[in-house]
């Protein structure tokens, strides 16, 4: 089982694990992949791969320009003073620790980054990027739960959430790089380390904070974490929701044949390699067609009759939104003769808490039902082909004696959209389109 470990020996941000990931790929693949992040359509928006150095080791540091500046943190004591050696550390991903751009770019006449500041903007221009569902899918399910986590420190409403920095361009680079990254490795399963969140203070929008700041501190309920010896922030709220998101345990490294590392470097330097070091390997059976269970997932069930098709339709959105990995909803007669709906969700076990939560809440059920199940999956792996209608990701799946393959019905979907070509004319178009060979066998 291809099996995916982050080591958060020295904290998390969204840069560092972006580039981590990167650092996963072969040279080559690593340029291409900056190119087509570059031409996602971002506007101001220029990622980097640069080579940087901690400690004498030498990784990536994930670089992004947004009309020409960089963000940067602010460590500071209690009284208000700044430790500016720290400046370039753990940055642009933020949401509470930099300057308001709706304040401060306004002067300079940079006007791109304001536009995209609440959860409905950036979601729209998630969706509206050309990657895969999947990739939308996670973003947007990320910034869903930093919303949640601002929202909880700040005592307002989802809806009402100004994300500042975090709702920049520069984050939703950081964000979306991530995703597209998680979907190219396609891990079977994603663990990480206990995370290190450092001590001390961070300058904000609202002033200065502890380390680690209410909206981290949110999102690492739950998560095991330690102060270390080192001063300042080392886990931003974009770092703990990527990994609250992707990582479906916690703990040591389980026992996996490593076959690449990837450090995403950040920029304070510090007695300890400051990075995020990625491990990508093959985790119990190397052999796909041994059979048994090779993951673990979480049902959530509730029952309901007194719901309009409008309100389930929310809740099944939000659900999915949130981080929910499917949604059914069936029929069935109940008591006292009534139609009525049970309500399924599927999710990682380590979210099941809060999506019975959301069901709670967005429902009219009184209770929710919980199954721990294993599950059979398929060794799966992506890859793209070119077609007369554009660019198609298809999807490999091999094991336990089968193996298949199939386009992704989105991509054929907006491929067909914008040629006006039916959509089995697209799907064919990319069966035709694998290369002799690069089939499973």
């Amino acid at each position: 089982m291809k099996t995916l470990y982050l080591e958060c020996s020295m904290g998390a941000a969204g840069d560092m694990i972006a580039a981590s990931l990167l650092g996963l790929l072969d040279k080559d693949d690593r340029a291409a992949f900056i190119r087509d992040i570059n031409a996602l359509g971002l506007p101001g928006v220029t990622v980097k791969a640069e080579p940087a150095v901690s400690c004498g080791i030498h990784g990536l540091h994930w670089s992004v320009v947004v009309d020409g500046e960089e963000e940067a943190s602010e460590d500071a004591e209690p009284g208000g003073h700044h430790h500016g050696h720290d400046h370039d550390g753990h940055h642009h991903d933020h949401d509470h620790d930099r300057h308001h751009h709706d304040h401060n770019h306004d002067h300079n006449g940079h006007h791109n980054h304001h536009t995209h500041n609440d959860l409905g903007s950036i979601s729209a221009l998630i969706d509206s990027l050309p990657v895969s569902l999947k990739v939308k899918r996670d973003a947007q399910s990320v910034y869903s739960l930093l919303a949640e986590a601002e929202a909880s420190a700040h005592g307002r409403a989802v809806e009402h959430v100004h994300f500042h920095e975090v709702g920049a361009l520069d984050a939703v680079a950081d964000i979306v790089g991530a995703c597209v990254l998680m979907e190219r490795l396609a891990p079977d399963t994603v663990a990480s380390s206990p995370v290190q969140v450092g001590e001390g203070f961070v300058r904000c929008a609202h002033g200065v904070l502890p380390v680690p700041a209410p909206a981290t501190a949110h999102l690492l309920r739950g998560i095991p974490t330690r102060a270390g010896a080192a001063r300042g922030e080392l886990c931003t709220p974009t770092g703990a929701a990527l990994l609250k998101h992707f990582a479906g345990g916690f703990g040591s490294m389980p026992d996996m044949t490593t076959e690449r590392v990837g450090y995403g470097m950040g920029r304070k330097q510090f007695e300890a390699l400051n990075a995020v070091r990625a491990f990508i390997g093959e985790s119990g059976s190397s052999d796909p067609s041994v059979g048994g269970p090779n993951g673990a997932i979480t049902e959530l069930r509730c029952t309901v009759d007194d719901m309009t098709g409008e309100a389930v339709g929310f809740a099944s959105e939000l659900l999915l939104k949130t981080g929910a990995l499917d949604m059914t909803v069936i029929p069935v007669q109940v008591k006292k003769n009534r139609p009525g709906l049970i309500i399924s969700c599927l999710c990682e076990s380590d979210q099941a808490d809060d999506m019975a939560a959301l069901l709670l809440r967005h429902t009219s059920t009184y209770g929710v039902r919980r199954w721990d199940c294993v599950k059979y999956m398929l060794d799966r792996r992506f890859e793209t082909v070119q077609t007369a209608y554009g660019s198609i990701t298809m999807k490999h799946g091999v094991g336990y004696g089968v193996s298949r393959v199939k386009p992704e019905f989105d991509d054929c979907a907006r491929a067909a959209r914008q040629s006006g070509a039916p959509i089995e004319a697209v799907m064919r178009a990319a069966m035709n389109a694998l290369e002799p060979g690069r089939g499973i066998e």
